[in-house]
């Protein structure tokens, strides 16, 4: 008998589908689930279109608890309602948010339809009207992003230039901070000869005019080398970016959870993040990595400097964030948390 449904709406891969499909694994481990919707998921994972997830939930035997139904976007909690209050189907509906901003009224009447609350940080949590039920932080697969032995070797091999690299992963565009980078990374490049920066992330239509800005000013820095823009690359070939990197960038304006930071972590590479997302709760400054302010590129350079200047202690800081993702921040851990919580429900 289904026990979750699973909103997937997201025809386009985006961070909410990446916090999807690592979980899911696990979850469905946990209780018996259905995922409405085909997109980017792996062989095997048994999906139901909205009709006939209607007509399951109508049809259940007296005495049986509704399925929950998890949503994470707004299409998706339309779908549940439409489902649950028009056509009589037995739901339980749950919505996670994780977005810092304001939300709009109609996400606020969406979300007062909802049976339960879940946010994924204290921070989102304060831009919602009605307090969440739970606060269940995002988890990492620590079996696909793991360490590597040599990172040097590993920048090698994929016929990178210099030694090492700094990573930033994202769409780019101005929310995802690629230009703070690239403002605060120039004036590092000469005293650190080996290294390059590399920039993974699609550009949509409407910012290919901010990525060729970014271009332009590196042309002009006479740095074109050592900068990679790689475009959007497979979900399969990111664990090995991120081990292969030194350090990684994120370096927002605004985000969600903002699952790079983990990912970085998890790999054993420090981070020099902003203060958005989730990742002031995650972030322990000269421990794990550093945590600036939003959009203070002079914070940012010094961040970079320090991990660049001192190898043995970049490799040390990531190492304890290793350590800190598998105390706190697996996919178990996550997907234990949902289940418990859906069956509260």
């Amino acid at each position: 008998m289904v026990e979750l449904i699973i909103g997937n709406d997201g025809k386009r891969f985006s961070g909410v589908t990446s916090t999807m499909l690592q979980v899911l694994p696990v979850l469905r481990r946990e209780m018996e689930t259905v995922v409405l919707g085909p997109h980017h998921l792996p062989p095997g994972v048994p999906t139901v279109s909205l009709p006939r997830m209607i007509r399951i939930c109508r049809r259940l035997p007296a005495g049986t608890p509704p399925p929950v139904f998890h949503a994470r976007r707004n299409k998706e909690m339309v779908h549940a309602v439409v489902a649950r209050d028009l056509f009589r189907a037995r739901l339980r509906l749950v919505f996670t948010s994780t977005a810092q901003r304001h939300h709009t009224r109609f996400t606020n009447f969406l979300m007062r339809r909802m049976d339960a609350l879940i946010t994924t940080s204290s921070t989102a949590a304060a831009y919602m009207k009605r307090p969440p039920d739970a606060v269940i932080p995002h988890g990492i697969d620590t079996k696909t992003y793991r360490p590597c032995h040599d990172k040097e070797a590993a920048w090698r091999e994929r016929g990178f230039p210099g030694k090492r690299g700094i990573g930033i992963f994202g769409r780019i565009r101005p929310s995802k901070g690629t230009d703070l980078l690239v403002e605060a990374v120039l004036p590092l490049l000469d005293d650190f000869p080996d290294t390059s920066v590399l920039l993974c992330g699609k550009t949509t239509a409407k910012f290919r005019p901010f990525e060729e800005e970014l271009r332009r000013r590196i042309r002009a820095a006479g740095k074109e080398g050592r900068f990679l823009f790689l475009g959007e690359r497979p979900f399969a070939e990111l664990p090995g970016l991120f081990q292969a990197v030194s350090v990684t960038a994120a370096v927002s304006r605004s985000e969600g959870f903002g699952l790079t930071v983990l990912e970085s972590m998890a790999s054993a590479t420090p981070v020099v993040a902003t203060e958005a997302g989730a990742w002031k709760d995650i972030v322990s400054p000269g421990e794990d990595g550093f945590c600036v302010p939003v959009g203070d590129v002079g914070a940012i350079r010094s961040a970079l400097r320090r991990l660049l200047a001192d190898p043995a202690n970049a490799a040390a800081m990531g190492a304890q964030a290793r350590r800190k993702v598998e105390s706190h921040y697996t996919i178990e851990r996550e997907a234990t948390a949902l289940a418990d919580f859906f069956r509260t429900v």
